[in-house]
């Protein structure tokens, strides 16, 4: 069976794992709040609505690539497609490219960044092969202007960080939502976890500051893992009402 990732990829080792993919997210949350089209995400109502909804979905089509079989990643990707288009015809505008590339880059580089926090550093080949993966999932979906190699992906990024980065009010809408929905203490992790992963220029458009309480917590998690107490310390921190689905976000254990 031929598999859209392969079996010993980095890119299912790094998807494979509760942990770090709640690390992707909370970068993602941070960037999707600044980034100049989150209108786009306003205009269904989902993100504001159901913003832990919002990613446990997100999670679902993620997860259907990186582990699928080949073909029906294929279909997983085209329903995506699919959906965007919808939206676009409800709108009566089209999702500029620049935006979908955002997207695609916060993918990239969230599961690099979060995978070097909790676990290790990358090689250079290793972080080509993430890059090449997503890359693939962005040419299937038919954007235009993708990087054609992991360093001109690394330029790029750069320049959409400039360039399509902006505090608005959806950004402190968003944040209000993040709050309303985590609870006080949540929230303050969310912050600190953001802290940890989001390049400097994400970290200086919404004020999160430095390194704060969460980076000798961290250390001490990662001690747990090793003796196998890291369930007792994540069922202290997530909400009740997603505690199953986190849970079954561990392919790898």
């Amino acid at each position: 069976m031929t598999f859209f990732v392969d079996e010993d990829s980095i890119v299912r080792k790094i998807w494979g794992k509760a942990d770090t993919i709640l690390f992707i997210f909370a970068g993602a949350s941070a960037e999707f709040a600044l980034n100049k089209a989150v209108d786009w995400l306003y205009f269904t109502g989902r993100l504001p609505a159901d913003p832990l909804g919002r990613l446990f979905s997100t999670v679902a089509y993620a997860r259907q690539i990186v582990f699928s079989e080949y073909h029906a990643a294929l279909n997983a990707i085209d329903k995506i497609t699919a959906i965007h288009q919808t939206v676009e015809k409800n709108r009566g505008a089209q999702i500029p490219d620049w935006a979908y590339r955002d997207v695609l880059f916060m993918l990239i580089d969230y599961s690099i960044r979060s995978f070097e926090v909790l676990e290790r550093k990358l090689t250079n080949r290793e972080k080509a092969e993430v890059f090449a993966v997503f890359n693939q999932v962005g040419s299937r979906m038919g954007i235009k202007g993708l990087p054609e190699t992991y360093l001109d992906w690394m330029v790029m990024r750069d320049q959409h960080l400039q360039e399509n980065m902006i505090c608005s009010d959806f950004t402190v809408d968003l944040y209000k939502q993040y709050r309303s929905h985590l609870g006080f203490v949540r929230y303050l992790v969310l912050k600190q976890t953001q802290v940890l992963v989001v390049p400097e220029r994400v970290n200086k458009l919404l004020g999160l500051g430095a390194t704060g309480f969460l980076a000798p917590v961290l250390q001490i998690y990662k001690l747990s893992r090793w003796l196998s107490f890291e369930g007792l310390l994540k069922n202290a921190i997530l909400p009740k009402d997603y505690k199953a689905q986190i849970k079954d976000l561990d392919v790898l254990v």
